[in-house]
């Protein structure tokens, strides 16, 4: 998946999507600085000022690649900005897949899951 990514993005470098499978896969495999790098260009490619569709859902991602790279503050802050906006990110997505793991024992990570529950 990562070299499929990877050729994707050098034949299209600007190409939000690919980019984000590329940084999710280097995030996977420990390549902390390169999926980083990776998520947050994704994030400037996409904003949700430009998008308002994909753009959270790339901010979300860029939040999952800080969770499985360490970077928890930094997940929660993509989080918090996420959980604000409509449509993506659910409650069962955060309370039951097993992606947000590295943050379920942060009370902050607890605290986004109860301001997006149902009512």
């Amino acid at each position: 998946m990562r070299a499929e990514a990877a050729k994707m993005v050098a034949e299209q470098p600007n190409y939000a999507a690919a980019l984000c499978v590329l940084g999710m896969a280097d995030a996977a495999l420990g390549n902390k600085e390169d999926a980083i790098r990776e998520g947050r260009h994704t994030v400037e490619l996409l904003p949700v000022t430009k998008d308002a569709i994909i753009g959270p859902v790339l901010v979300k991602y860029l939040a999952l690649i800080y969770a499985w790279t360490g970077e928890k503050d930094l997940a929660l802050e993509q989080l918090t900005i996420v959980a604000k906006l409509p449509g993506s990110l659910s409650y069962g997505e955060l309370r039951l897949h097993p992606y947000w793991d590295p943050l379920r024992d942060d009370p902050r990570f607890e605290k986004i899951v109860a301001s997006i529950a149902p009512k």
